[in-house]
């Protein structure tokens, strides 16, 4: 077996050390300063570090300081960089390095501080590796958690346009301070520029200013004029609009209040048919003793009523489901989460955890609005199948029943001869 060198020894530590320290202190709600976060920005820095052929000792300083660079995330956003400096001499004091060595990785780890401003080289590449996503291939995919992260952690919500305008605002102020990020990540980040710049237009067309117009003009000259195939697709992948959202906004919208109508008409059948039931067992059945001729009308009435409050009572009956969606169909994105019924069984982590990729994945957040949709259309439907015979069955039973009530009593009135006091004592 192959003898790892102390390096590397020490190297593998950090990592199982940082792992485990942010999946156990750092929030959740932190979805971008995670540790796919930190994995990433590592390999970034290694990238940077091998294309200079730096000596061993910086790459070392190097890793180690991408490695603890957001371990201060665990009390907060506000002045992390310090903490994750301290964390990290703490953890190489325990280890025995010299203070040389953890001089260094704090001082890359504190060049990560926006507005970033970093003195030596290496502090130069740990800037630029921890916002290597600016021109990365998962630039959306990290945009959208660092917006969600906002949200969660610092209450800031923003419109589709503020946050394309803060965006912009950032990746225009932002320049890599090393010619290797610059050749690396910066013709994928002025597409990025160019794809918001689209985003904004489709939007807001008439509230893009004309001077961002003319910076993106000077922008798109420097392009190349060959887009490969895999960036024009990134380029065509366009986000849904306003209007899309609009749509379900909508949709949702009209689904509640057919509902709502749904219920109402029930709760009306509800309160009609036991009207009906109480006036005739408190003043019809009493009276049959000596009005025997109305016995099979008042049958017919009760029926009319049972059977009319039977499909009322269907139409508004809840619908019990599994309440358990498992990990497999999250993972596959077959669960819908956007109903209480599908999860109300299912542990909090696994909750969390498919609410966590539907925010992250939009086809999956979509796809599982759709979804929702349809169910309840579904089951408006069945509300609506079962309130529509209800209300047949009281309409032609109400008319039934008193025909049947004037028959036998013109019937009773001919056979029998003339009627006592009436049945409700007049």
């Amino acid at each position: 077996m192959e003898t790892q060198s102390p390096t590397e020894e020490l190297l593998h530590a950090v990592e199982a050390y940082v792992e485990q320290y942010i999946q156990d202190q750092v929030d959740e709600s932190y979805v971008y300063h995670n540790f796919q976060h930190t994995y990433a920005v590592v390999e970034s820095a290694t990238e940077l570090a091998r294309y200079y052929d730096l000596n061993e000792r910086d790459q070392l300083v190097i890793q180690l300081a991408a490695w603890f660079h957001d371990t201060g995330y665990a009390q907060g956003w506000s002045d992390h960089e310090a903490r994750s400096a301290d964390l990290a001499r703490a953890f190489l004091e325990k280890q025995g390095h010299d203070e040389e060595l953890i001089t260094d990785v704090r001082g890359a780890i504190l060049a990560t501080r926006m507005p970033q401003d970093p003195q030596t080289f290496i502090e130069k590449i740990i800037a630029d590796a921890d916002l290597s996503h600016l021109g990365g291939a998962s630039y959306w995919d990290r945009c959208g958690r660092v917006r969600q992260e906002f949200a969660l952690t610092r209450s800031m919500v923003m419109s589709d346009q503020e946050w394309i305008d803060f965006e912009l605002g950032f990746m225009l102020s932002h320049e890599y301070h090393t010619e290797a990020a610059r050749e690396i990540y910066g013709e994928r980040k002025s597409k990025h520029v160019k794809q918001l710049y689209k985003r904004k237009e489709a939007l807001y067309p008439d509230q893009t200013p004309s001077n961002l117009k003319e910076l993106k003009q000077s922008k798109k000259k420097k392009q190349p004029k060959k887009i490969k195939k895999k960036d024009r697709r990134m380029e065509d992948d366009f986000k849904p609009g306003r209007g899309v959202e609009t749509m379900y906004r909508a949709t949702y919208r009209t689904h509640v209040n057919l509902s709502s109508i749904a219920d109402n008409k029930a709760n009306i059948m509800l309160s009609v048919n036991a009207i009906i039931l109480s006036i005739s067992a408190a003043n019809l059945f009493p009276k049959l003793d000596n009005n025997s001729h109305l016995t099979i009308p008042t049958i017919i009435l009760v029926g009319v009523c049972l059977a009319s409050l039977f499909y009322a009572i269907q139409a508004t009956r809840p619908k019990v489901t599994e309440g358990k969606s498992s990990l497999e169909d999250i993972k596959a994105r077959r669960s819908n989460l956007l109903f209480f019924g599908n999860f109300y069984n299912m542990e909090i982590e696994d909750f969390h955890f498919g609410m966590m990729e539907m925010i992250r994945d939009e086809d999956f957040l979509y796809s599982s609005m759709t979804r929702d949709l349809y169910y309840l259309g579904v089951v408006l439907a069945q509300k609506y199948a079962f309130l529509r015979i209800c209300y047949n069955i009281f309409l032609y039973g109400i008319i039934i029943s008193v025909i049947a009530f004037i028959l036998a009593s013109m019937y009773n009135n001919q056979y029998v001869g003339s009627p006592g006091p009436g049945i409700f004592g007049f």
